[in-house]
């Protein structure tokens, strides 16, 4: 991420815009069950929140800044770090009863976007859910981007792709300048 982008994602504004209104939102009435998976925390904003809701929260972060400071950050709570690339997951098969990723989707190479989605039901207990949101390209998010690496996911194509690597009960709906998803592992 660019400098901008890192500072904004640390900021307080994203913090209350993701906690008091994307996550809520999102999330309301899932039952995310008790062994939770966070695909990509960044900083953390979302895994604070998170942590107080569920018994157990793993958080996957590929970048070593990022996972160092957030796990420095989690000690003697109920969360896990790991410092790990979500394309290629260290976790056994079926260990979590859901699987979350806010805003990190259009982080990954286009080509891996799917092998991503395969990788999150992979590691979901049958049943299990999986969801998130992403943004989708405005000019504001371009500026934001500049100089990022910036792979925007198409919410028209997101249900055939989910359905593709495993999922039912796919339900995506743009919102704004994203878009949200609930889907269930077959």
């Amino acid at each position: 991420m660019n400098v901008f982008h890192r500072w904004y994602c640390n900021s307080d504004r994203w913090r209350r815009t993701l906690q008091g209104t994307f996550l809520p939102a999102v999330l309301h009435d899932l039952d995310l069950g008790d062994n939770v998976l966070e695909i990509g925390p960044g900083p953390g904003a979302g895994t604070d929140w998170l942590r107080t809701r569920v018994a157990r929260l793993t958080c996957v972060e590929i970048d070593h800044k990022l996972a160092d400071a957030l796990q420095r950050r989690m000690v003697d709570t109920n969360v896990t770090v790991i410092e790990g690339d979500a394309t290629s997951l260290s976790l056994a098969d079926a260990s979590f009863s859901a699987a979350l990723s806010f805003v990190m989707l259009h982080h990954v190479p286009s080509r891996l976007h799917d092998v991503l989605l395969r990788e999150a039901a992979r590691v979901l207990r049958s049943g299990g859910v999986f969801a998130g949101m992403d943004s989708t390209p405005s000019f504001v998010w371009n500026l934001y981007h500049l100089f990022d690496d910036r792979n925007p996911v198409d919410p028209s194509t997101f249900p055939i792709r989910l359905r593709s690597a495993g999922f039912t009960d796919v339900d995506v709906r743009s919102a704004g300048s994203g878009f949200w998803w609930h889907a269930r592992k077959g």
